[in-house]
């Protein structure tokens, strides 16, 4: 309950927002949890079941075992989603070796503009590595997905998407562990991972 309300306030607040739809929620330090981000306890992660720009699938499921960083994004986004991207892939390029189990999986909040060649144009420019995987579907797929995260999405003007902006770490066991918001930093996502391993 406590996790729902949440997201919908970070939802409610980011449709205000113009644009990509940032939330001016900053995710500070959480009291004696010792992480960066929000802790959201550990509820299960709703399941999903989507694919990539070649068609492969892509599912929470098969990530089972690594930590996973959920975040909702759009590849013509003029602002936030391509800083969220940079910094998650930041996070992906300095894991320690022997923390090679994260994976980042970003969710279209725009079926009709997220196109496999423009997923594939969007994590070439952004030098994303192949631990960051960018998840399509069709707009009631991708809806059921956006519901279970408590996502808002709405068409803005000249093919903006006002959209929920925050990202979702999840544990190799499912549960959902830590909130973060549009301006999500690699030091804390990199903090956090150490405190949870």
């Amino acid at each position: 309950m406590r996790r729902l309300a949440l997201l919908a306030a970070l939802s409610a607040l980011a449709l205000l927002a113009a644009g990509c739809g940032a939330t001016s929620r900053a995710a500070g330090p959480a009291g004696t949890s010792g992480l960066s981000g929000t802790p959201l306890g550990a509820t299960p992660a709703p399941p999903f079941s989507l694919h990539d720009d070649r068609g492969r699938p892509v599912t929470l499921a098969a990530l089972r075992g690594d930590y996973v960083l959920v975040t909702f994004l759009y590849t013509h986004c003029p602002d936030v989603c391509p800083l969220i991207a940079t910094n998650l892939g930041v996070v992906l390029r300095q894991l320690p070796s022997n923390r090679r189990n994260v994976r980042a999986v970003a969710i279209s909040v725009d079926p009709a503009g997220d196109t496999p060649a423009s997923v594939r144009a969007f994590v070439r420019a952004h030098h994303l590595p192949s631990t960051f995987l960018y998840a399509i579907g069709t707009k009631p797929q991708l809806q059921r997905v956006w519901k279970a995260y408590g996502i808002a999405a709405e068409k803005g003007p000249e093919n903006t998407v006002n959209h929920s902006a925050y990202t979702v770490l999840i544990d190799p066991r499912g549960k959902e562990r830590v909130l973060y918001d549009a301006q999500v930093k690699p030091r804390a996502v990199l903090h956090d991972l150490r405190v949870l391993a």
